[in-house]
Formats: C-alpha cells, structure tokens, sequence
C-alpha cells in the first residue's frame, strides 16, 4: 500500500517521542469507527497522550473543514491523523503543514488529480498504489496502519479485539463485502455477537440482540448503525465516540440511553419532514424530478428523506434543509439513476455540490432554488432511457424444502450486503390473514404447501392488506425474527406479493 511504511514509521516515532497525536475522523460509522481504532490502539500501544476529535455536520460540515482545523490545532498537537477524510482537503493540509506539522491521511474516497500535501497518504485508490484489494473503507485501512504500528514498535497487541469496529465501518459505509472486507466482517460480527466491547454490548443489550445471538450485517445496517449515526445527524458525535470507547458498563449504558433518545429524535423528525415533503409533491402534481425544500429542515437528516422519497417513487429526488438564504441538501434516485451527470449539468445555480452518481450533497441559495428546481426537472427528463440494473430472479423454494433448512444453508452466504446481495427467494403459500401494522407495514400469516405455518413482514405495503388474499407468491428474503425467547424463521417481502 503505497505510504503505508512511511506512515508507520511516523506514527511509531511520535509513540516513542510521546507526541501528542490527533485523530480527526468523519461523523460517520465509518470515520467513528476508524478514529475509535486508531486512538485506543495507539494508547494500548504506549502513546502519552491521544486526542480524538469528529467532524461535525453543523460546525464546517464534512472533511477537515476551517473550523475543525482550529479544533484540531488546539490541542496542540505533533502530529495529525486523519481518518475517512482528508482525500480533497488541500487547503487545510496546507496549513497544517505550514505550522511544521505533520499529517497522514487515512481515506477510501475518490482522488483529486492535484497531489496532497500530506506527509502519507494511504488511500487504496490512488493510481500508484499497489495494494491489490481495493474496497477497504477507513476502519479496515486504520486497521491495516495499527497492525504495521504495533509491528514496528514490536509490541504485543492483538488488533483482532478492533474487528467489531470494522465490521460496523464496513456495513455501514456499504463496502463491497468481498475479499478482505468479507474475511473482516464475517470475523467481527462473530465478535460483535459476544459482546466483549462494553459500549457495544451496553447499546444491543439496550435495543434487544442478545449476546451470543447471530448477527447478519442486516442487523448491522437497520439496527446498530442508525443508532450510531442518529446523534452526528442531530448535533454532536462526540457521545459516540465515547461509547466504543468505554471501558465502564455503568457508564456505557448511560451513553447507549441517551444515544437511544437521539435516535428516537431522529425518527420523529424524519417522519414530520418527511410528511411535509410529501404534502409539496402532492401539491406540485407529475414530475419527472422531485426537488423540495423548507426553513429548518435538518440537513443532517434530509439525505435519509430523499432516499426514502425516491424509493416510495421511483424519481431522482432533492431535499433542501434551509438555515436564512443558504440551504443544504441531499440527491437520491433509482438504482442506476446518472445521479452527479444530472446535477453538473444543473451546477450553474448551485454554491457547490459534491458526491458521485448514486448520492450527493449539494448547497443552493433561496433565490436560485426554483431555477434549479426546474432545470433538474428538464435534464431528468432526458435521461428517460438511462441503463437499469438487471431485475433479480428469485429462486422458487421447493414444496419439500423446509425453511429452517434452506435458511441455515445460505447463511453460510453471509455477511451479505453491497457485492455480495442477499438471496432473493420465491416462496409460495396461502395467505390466512393479512393486517396492516404500525408505520404502514405488511403482516402476513401463510400456510405453505407442506402444512407449516410462517410469518411474513412487507416494509411499506401495509396499504395493500385488503386486497390479499387466496395464493400468492411472495419474493422474499428469509430472516430471523427473535420474539419472546424463541427463534423462527420469517419471511422478509420485497416486493407486492403475486396472486396466483
């Protein structure tokens, strides 16, 4: 990996000086994850004194901004390490360098044409660099680095103990789940299952994974990292941070409690922006584009709307989060959707924007909002025929076929998830009830043609309960669902169930 010995080198110098080091990382899982890494590492390694610090989406945004600079320099460090950020943040590392500091970049993201002025730079996507795996997210490359740091200091540290951490980073980020990421994050769910990390084991006690329970990176992706990212998105990660870190369980179920009430937060304004949002559409009648936007939004949670948006129409979809004449917004759309071609051709009445073509971030003044508005429509409009991914086949379970079994055989799959997608099944059966539960969800009670009886659970298609009914086929995913102590296998839809 190119700059990997020269970084390790540096880091292990400033160990043994007893520098004062600074780990700035994203406000993300996977900048949480990979800046909990390094500085527990670092400190079980011997440092004298390791300072972490995250971004905030509220105080300079993304990246090691001008005010997490100064975050930075006041603690006075020797050297800087990054961590999920830093790849296009020239400016910055420019000043840091001209103060006589050193910084080392830890980064997985695209990689401006212009050289970093960094003292390392260790990003897998660089074009010289030889490293052959090339879906690492940070918390794996933080990894990597330690490992090469405890080796240089010849000190005995098991860097095993941090593949929970990569794990979450991993799933979260949505790394591909193949090679190294797949060895990884199969090792660190197992360890994530046993709960030795006492923040971790406070939160899944608190939210209901019982230790020593199996964990699939489902658990990972709709369970453990919304919880993990909910207080970055409301205000400060900072209680995140401390909660991997923490050593004392009375005190990390403390954390785990309030980070749940964030979380909780977060839902309640997610469901009223996204109430809002759907009253504009409505409004605004057929379009090819959805662009929508309003005072106060919370910019840390309208990329969660858009996704949701785009999802429930099928439509490239804007949400903008006003504070005065600025806004702050995210770009969602179909699977396949040209995401960044479309909004470059609409830059022209954009502050900035940044991102690639299945998710951007973007920053439109009040004025021009509608002349965007309007070109995003038009150039959305031309992009009728753009190239969709292949529709799945699902694989028709056989009659004789027991659930349970077919379930334990594709676990041997797992961790599924980007590159590695979970089995799509096609299970038929007999409906005997269907109900529409909380949230606007699908309940389904099925016999199936041995006899058995299943459940299945449809995400957002509680509105077509009434109408189901007789056989069906369901396109589906198996899953378990642990309730009152026992274990059984579910039927998770993804798409409306076919009448047969």
């Amino acid at each position: 990996m190119a700059d990997r010995e020269r970084a390790v080198t540096r880091i292990s110098g400033a160990v043994s000086r007893g520098e004062t080091v600074v780990v700035f990382g994203d406000y993300d899982c996977d900048g949480m994850t990979a800046t909990a890494i390094m500085s527990e590492g670092l400190r079980k390694l011997g440092a004298r004194r390791v300072v972490p610090i995250l971004a905030s989406r509220f105080s300079g945004g993304y990246g090691l901004s001008g005010a997490a600079l100064e975050r930075v320099l006041a603690a006075d460090p020797g050297l800087v390490i990054t961590c999920d950020c830093g790849s296009s943040d020239h400016v910055t590392l420019r000043q840091i360098q001209a103060r006589g500091l050193d910084a080392i970049v830890i980064d997985h993201h695209l990689v401006p044409e212009e050289t970093l002025p960094a003292f390392a730079f260790l990003n897998p996507h660089r074009p010289e660099c030889g490293f052959p795996y090339k879906g690492l997210a940070s918390c794996g490359l933080a990894l990597s680095v330690l490992a090469g740091v405890r080796t240089k200091l010849e000190r005995a540290l098991d860097v095993r103990d941090w593949l929970d951490l990569v794990a979450i980073g991993t799933i979260a980020d949505v790394a591909p789940l193949t090679g190294d990421n797949r060895v990884m994050t199969r090792a660190g769910l197992s360890l994530l299952a046993e709960g030795k990390r006492v923040g971790l084991r406070a939160l899944c006690d608190l939210i209901g994974i019982e230790s020593g329970k199996r964990l699939t990176a489902s658990d990972v992706s709709y369970r453990v990292a919304p919880r993990l990212n909910a207080p970055g998105r409301l205000g400060s990660p900072e209680i995140v941070l401390d909660l991997l870190l923490e050593t004392d369980i009375g005190r990390a179920r403390e954390l785990a409690s309030a980070i749940e009430s964030q979380c909780q937060a977060r839902r309640l304004e997610q469901d009223k922006i996204l109430r809002e949002a759907e009253e504009m559409i409505a409004e605004a009648g057929p379009q090819s584009g959805l662009v929508v936007g309003k005072e106060g939004w919370n910019h840390g949670i309208v990329g969660i709307v858009a996704g949701r948006l785009a999802d429930q129409k099928g439509l490239p979809t804007v949400v903008v989060g006003f504070e005065g004449e600025v806004g702050r917004g995210s770009v969602r759309g179909p699977a396949g959707f040209p995401l960044f071609d479309v909004v470059s051709a609409c830059q022209g009445h954009l502050e900035r924007f940044g991102g690639h073509q299945a998710a951007l971030g973007l920053e439109v003044r009040r004025e021009n909002l509608e002349a965007f508005r309007k070109k995003f429509i038009a150039v959305c409009e031309s992009y009728t025929d753009y190239e969709k991914p292949a529709a799945v086949e699902p694989l028709l379970v056989a009659p004789e076929d027991r659930l349970a079994d077919v379930f334990e055989d594709l676990c041997l799959l797992e961790p599924c998830g980007e590159a590695n997608p979970r089995p799509i099944l096609g299970v038929e059966g007999e409906i005997l009830s269907a109900r529409s539960v909380k949230g606007g969800h699908l309940k389904l009670e099925l016999r199936l043609p041995s006899g058995s009886r299943v459940t299945a659970f449809g995400p957002s298609l509680g509105a077509k309960a009434d109408e189901l009914s007789g056989r069906v086929r369901l396109t589906c995913e198996l899953r378990e669902n642990h309730f009152l102590g026992s274990t059984n296998v579910e039927l998770l839809v993804r798409e409306l169930p076919v009448l047969l």
